[in-house]
């Protein structure tokens, strides 16, 4: 993603969202308690995918709950294969 994304964490309906040519994208949690965050969607509008947007999205989610000690639930497929990627980078750096 070349353009710098501005993203923002909506606490109160549980969402990281961004505004990208007019067009709105997120991602979607759910505070499980016990320190647990269940992240089960993201979205891209289609005007808009394949620019990053999600991985950007994703990226945040998962800084926010790293830095507030929380385990994540990747219930969303994009999710669940963002990280499973970051893995095998990860493995393969050392």
């Amino acid at each position: 993603m070349s353009e710098s994304l501005s993203i923002h964490h909506d606490e109160s309906s549980h969402q990281f969202v961004t505004t990208v040519d007019g067009h709105r994208a997120y991602l979607a949690y759910m505070d499980l308690g016990k320190q647990t965050l269940d992240i089960y969607r993201t979205f891209v509008p289609d005007s808009l995918r394949g620019r990053g947007i999600a991985a950007a999205l994703t990226e945040q989610a998962l800084q926010y709950a790293e830095r507030e000690g929380y385990s994540v639930i990747p219930s969303c497929s994009y999710v669940e294969r963002y990280l499973e990627r970051r893995q095998r980078h990860t493995d393969r750096a050392l």
